[in-house]
């Protein structure tokens, strides 16, 4: 039913990014079904232009003030929130939960719950319990109202996550969700005080926008999409291509996206001789990545826990291979059995394992009728649990329904 009364201001970093297009699709979804939302971004962006679907987003975009004051110019803004003891009860609140921010920080939550005053906002979501959540956590105290955080994956793995921040964020909030059950019982575990406050949401996809295509005819093309960072496992991808193509395979691989691996990456492809089989087409929209999905026989998930800790949490470029007909091949990290289920909606290797990935890869470019077999499995499994509208209708639920208002959230 449509949400007619609360207003939720969904709190970012930086707002939008190439990279993450669930959150975009997200509030598509809200906005389909009548709640109100804004955005608030933490950083400028580069990426206004990055996706189409931007172009279909209604929700005003604020970006924060982003500078560097001084303790003294938070105390100076600080001032005027003192006009009331219930103000100066909420000042008291907040100052508590600031005392081991970064003055930026602090600066950006008083900005973010002015607005929060300002437009009748009723609640705070953050994407990612970063800085994102910080701001949000302070902004929702100043305020008054309640805030809930998504949680992904560095946020929550790397080994740079300070745990005692972590709970604070998890704990002062109505709610958090993560995209997957592994996550969900790890931050149960973390913060065992506020387990019943996290629950599993999946991301989820447009599907009208996913038309599913059997990839009987397809030529012998892997495709791997994502930042170029440890994570991704792609030097493994690399090293399978190396395999794949000293037993004469014939295929060709296109490594869609860039970053801070990626000259090193590129000097691995030449120094294996590969460059007449790999191609890094650099970054790209998510309609120039569905063109390149669509008409690839296999996706390349090659994912990896790296040395920091950090890791995926259920990479939305698999549920949109899936949808599109595109068999996978993937490894066992975090969610990603929670969607490819091996032999069924395709094929599961061991991480950092090069050779089991080649001849995963190699089977699935010579046997077309697997390849049909687990792309129609694998999309009936997307039409049953990551169709978006249907999954944020569960975000509501938990954030909207079962949430307790702020009053009681602060006795809890």
């Amino acid at each position: 039913m449509p949400y007619g009364e609360p207003r939720v201001g969904y709190v970012m970093k930086v707002f939008p990014r190439r990279s993450e297009t669930f959150i975009v699709t997200e509030l598509l979804a809200q906005q389909r079904a009548g709640l109100e939302v804004e955005v608030f971004s933490l950083r400028p962006s580069g990426d206004q232009q990055a996706h189409a679907a931007l172009d279909r987003l209604q929700a005003p975009v604020t970006y924060i003030s982003d500078g560097e004051p001084t303790l003294g110019d938070v105390l100076l803004a600080l001032m005027p929130e003192l006009g009331t003891a219930e103000r100066a009860a909420d000042v008291d609140r907040m100052l508590r939960m600031a005392g081991t921010e970064k003055p930026r920080d602090v600066m950006q939550a008083l900005e973010v719950a002015r607005h929060v005053r300002e437009r009748g906002i009723t609640h705070l979501h953050a994407h990612f319990a970063n800085v994102a959540a910080s701001v949000a956590r302070m902004a929702a105290a100043l305020a008054g109202i309640t805030y809930s955080v998504t949680a992904h994956a560095k946020d929550i793995f790397h080994e740079e996550v300070d745990p005692a921040k972590l709970a604070a964020i998890v704990e002062d909030a109505s709610s958090v969700i993560s995209v997957s059950d592994f996550n969900v019982a790890h931050l149960r575990h973390e913060v065992s005080a506020a387990a019943a406050r996290v629950h599993r949401v999946y991301n989820g996809i447009e599907l009208e926008h996913f038309p599913f295509s059997v990839p009987d005819g397809r030529p012998p093309r892997i495709l791997a999409v994502g930042r170029l960072v440890e994570k991704k496992g792609f030097d493994d991808l690399i090293d399978a291509c190396a395999t794949m193509a000293r037993d004469g395979g014939a295929f060709e691989c296109r490594i869609v996206g860039e970053g801070v691996q990626g000259e090193a990456l590129r000097r691995q492809v030449a120094a294996l001789g590969l460059e007449q089989y790999v191609t890094f087409t650099g970054a790209a929209s998510q309609e120039q990545v569905r063109r390149e999905m669509a008409s690839a026989a296999v996706l390349a998930v090659p994912c990896v826990v790296g040395a920091d800790g950090n890791r995926d949490g259920l990479p939305t470029v698999l549920l949109e291979a899936m949808a599109l007909g595109t068999p996978c091949v993937a490894t066992p990290v975090t969610g990603i059995p929670e969607v490819l289920i091996d032999g069924r909606t395709g094929l599961e290797v061991p991480q950092r394992s090069p050779l089991a990935l080649a001849a995963a890869l190699t089977l699935l470019l010579e046997a077309g009728e697997l390849r049909v077999a687990l792309a129609q499995r694998a999309r009936r499994l997307i039409e049953e649990r990551f169709d978006v509208d249907r999954n944020v209708a569960d975000w509501r639920r938990v954030v909207l329904e079962e949430v307790p208002d702020a009053d009681r959230l602060r006795l809890l």
